[in-house]
């Protein structure tokens, strides 16, 4: 039974309650209750503000409430929130496992100041009063400052744990304001920097690792249209707060996992633990966005004759790592004909790689999968066979709700109950179907139907042949190095980007931190590439690239895309824009290079002599 609770943002004693309640055939019915609390502590997965409105009843709320729980119950990530004096009032399982603190020890106690060193305490405020010319005292304030005035601020700084050892961490502070713009509270978001700090003593930490990831929904009482736009808008807000910090955060983990000389073991097993808790926060960003798309009836298919063969072949090199690890036997078919089926080439990709994925995840180890691959008449049927547990009829009942765990939730296999959800609906619109048989300690076979389709035209030979060469764009050490311009404002990722391409000794990289600067380093300095952030301030990149086009001294360059806004249509409008290819954050390092090799070979080489500043 779903619980949502209420506070006033004028007196945080003042609450309003909804529970969710569920029978059997029954239509659900929803019990509110208004009163006044004392203050004790509570867990963050308890509470949800939202402002005065009473917000009862819609899905949109619930389905948001859930995707806040998940994500604020990160391990990965400490979650502190403050009132407007400072007392913390929120604590989440990151934040506890991190300190060392429950939250019940911390909440209506102390502020952030508190588990932290206070002589850093005291010097950020000496710096701070320096920097912004007005006295700063030490303490809170000193933490939130540039927050408070609309600044945003991201900073190292040393957390004491509550037996006493000390850890360097990067926190991100954001105000919390509510309707009126007044300042209700204080969000820092912090990462353990331990493994960073070991690794690299000399290098500057990041300027920004994690920003603000809340977005409130407004009008959720609102018609059912207008329910759904307030989420979509909320969750690619959402998406694109989360992706810029995890940029960073995955992008250096790349970079020092494959640095020379290479990490020690304890520090690969550190710098594994990051990346796999980042990209599961990734995943579960990915799947959230797929589901809204889905509901909202906006997922764009490009439906086309393909060949499972071809996507058999690429989804088991790419699922092969982790039945690997799990001693998992993977066992694909040798298929005499390719079996061509009509649909999105994507998303069947997609829908392969998450029934394979499960199949592995909730097999026993050294247990085995089976792929097999049949026609029937007009349709052609994919099936995974693994040989886990197996699925009692209730659970089968309930195994496409959204959220639902099939009680799972208390065990080791990270998910949210979202995957085959968006999986189902995928092999809908695509007008397939999907299936599930299962034994109980026998194992469980999901099979997809979608339409034969007969072969594709074949390419001719001259355009085939084009299509499939491939220039690679690696310089002997004494070639002319070649220009990449950046344009982004945010440090923590021009550092990144940076660091990528000092790797490349045939590459060298010039910055501007705005589109006005960037067209001018263009123009002054004809890079050979360009890479663009498009949410910039005063001018974004969209627009810069427009001007670039029509400047005859810019008009060839090449321009990517590199941006954290990730939906589907953020990526259609860049690309009919112009930009040669569209990135999204996180940076995926090899898919990175991979996009520098193709911008780069249609571009002709420096004749010789130039030079790279």
């Amino acid at each position: 039974m779903p619980l949502v609770v209420w506070f006033s943002n004028t007196d945080s004693s003042v609450f309003q309650r909804q529970q969710r309640l569920s029978l059997n055939n029954v239509q659900p019915a929803y019990l509110t209750r208004s009163g006044r609390c004392e203050p004790r502590a509570v867990s963050m997965n308890d509470i949800y503000r939202a402002g005065d409105a009473a917000r009862a009843g819609q899905p949109a709320l619930l389905k948001t409430g859930l995707l806040q729980e998940a994500i604020f119950s990160s391990p990965y990530f400490s979650c502190v929130a403050t009132d407007a004096q400072g007392v913390i009032q929120l604590f989440n399982v990151g934040a506890e496992r991190m300190l060392g603190y429950q939250a019940s020890d911390v909440i209506d106690r102390i502020t952030p100041a508190g588990i932290s060193d206070p002589a850093e305490v005291i010097a950020r405020a000496a710096a701070l009063s320096l920097e912004l010319g007005t006295p700063i005292a030490p303490g809170f304030d000193a933490l939130v400052y540039k927050a408070s005035r609309g600044i945003e601020d991201s900073y190292e700084l040393t957390y004491v744990r509550k037996d006493g050892s000390r850890f360097p961490a990067i926190v991100s502070v954001t105000a919390l304001r509510d309707a009126d713009d007044a300042i209700i509270g204080y969000l820092l978001i912090g990462t353990d920097n331990t493994v960073r700090k070991h690794a690299e003593q000399e290098r500057e930490l990041l300027n920004r690792v994690l920003s603000d990831n809340s977005v409130e929904l407004e009008n959720a009482r609102a018609q059912a249209d207008k329910a759904n736009r307030a989420k979509s808008e909320f969750l690619s807000s959402m998406s694109h707060e989360l992706r810029t910090p995890l940029n960073a955060v995955l992008g250096f983990a790349q970079l020092m996992a494959s640095d020379t000389p290479p990490p020690s073991a304890s520090q690969q097993r550190s710098l594994d633990q990051i990346l796999n808790g980042g990209w599961y926060l990734l995943r579960l960003i990915n799947e959230i966005l797929d589901l809204s798309m889905i509901e909202s009836g906006r997922v764009a298919m490009s439906r086309e004759a393909m060949a499972l063969t071809d996507v058999l072949r690429d989804c088991r090199a790419m699922i092969m790592p982790q039945a690997q690890k799990r001693h998992i036997t993977l066992t694909f078919p040798t298929l005499a004909q390719p079996f061509y089926v009509h649909a999105d080439l994507t998303r069947v990709k997609q829908v392969v790689i998450n029934l394979l994925s499960n199949a592995i995840k909730y097999n026993r180890t050294g247990g085995s999968v089976l792929v097999e691959c049949q026609q029937h008449g007009e349709r052609v049927r994919l099936s995974v066979r693994d040989t886990g547990n197996g699925l009692r009829s209730e659970q089968l009942a309930q195994l496409f709700q959204p959220f639902n765990r099939l009680g799972q939730e208390a065990g080791t296999e990270e998910g949210t109950g979202i995957g085959l959800v968006v999986t189902k609906q995928l092999v809908e619109l695509m007008g397939g179907t999907l299936g599930v048989e299962s034994e109980v300690g026998v194992g469980t076979v999901f099979w997809i139907e979608l339409a034969a389709s007969s072969a594709p035209e074949l390419l001719h030979g001259a355009q085939a042949a084009d299509m499939g060469h491939g220039a690679s764009c690696e310089a002997s050490c004494d070639a002319p190095r070649r220009k990449v311009l950046y344009v982004e404002d945010n440090p923590a990722n021009l550092i990144l980007v940076e660091q990528l391409i000092a790797r490349r000794s045939d590459l060298g990289m010039i910055s501007a931190i705005d589109g006005h600067l960037g067209i001018a380093l263009a123009r002054q300095h004809q890079p050979d590439l360009i890479l663009m952030d498009i949410n910039l301030p005063g001018i974004s990149g969209t627009e810069v690239l427009g001007l670039l086009r029509l400047d005859p001294l810019t008009a060839h360059i090449p321009v990517i895309a590199l941006s954290a806004n990730a939906l589907p249509r953020d990526v259609r409008k860049g690309l009919d824009a112009g930009f040669l290819r569209y990135l999204t954050k996180p940076i995926n390092v090899p898919e990175f290079m991979e996009a520098l090799d193709t911008a780069l070979s249609m571009t002709a080489a420096p004749a010789g002599g130039a030079t790279t500043p």
